[in-house]
């Protein structure tokens, strides 16, 4: 079931609102002020990672591009039991001449930014990126 919720806003929000809707490739203004709203609030009551509290349990996916010649090294931050891994992907970009690794990850925010700080850290890592899951009381798994 739905609701209307409806605001006011001047002119020239509208026309800038209209043209974000556009870029970003929303279908509709509802469905895209309902993920920016959802994000903004998510953000705003936890921080991004490098805000959060080093104690609260998160899960998120790490991104990380690199260099073949350093594997090795992301291989043991993997398996250094640190933070859970549930999942692994490798992928080898031949355009950008770089490899793509994403992990699933779960651990305490302090953990997780430590692991992030560690890749960053490695030379031929190039880009290394965490996207906290977002937070629910209850869902699928």
């Amino acid at each position: 079931m739905s609701r209307i919720v409806s605001f006011s806003i001047d002119n020239e929000f509208a026309e800038r609102l209209e043209q974000l809707v556009e870029k970003s490739g929303y279908r509709n203004r509802s469905m895209f002020l309902r993920e920016a709203s959802l994000h903004f609030a998510e953000n705003t009551m936890r921080g991004d990672l490098n805000s959060m509290d080093a104690d609260i349990l998160i899960d998120g996916t790490t991104v990380v591009y690199f260099q073949h010649n350093v594997d090795h090294k992301l291989a043991e931050i993997r398996h250094s039991g640190k933070v859970k891994v549930s999942s692994y992907h490798h992928n080898c970009l031949p355009s950008s001449h770089s490899c793509v690794d994403t992990m699933q990850v779960s651990g305490t925010a302090g953990t997780i930014r430590e692991m992030v700080s560690q890749l960053r850290n490695i030379q031929d890592v190039d880009k290394v990126v965490f996207v906290a899951a977002p937070e629910r009381v209850e869902g699928c798994c």
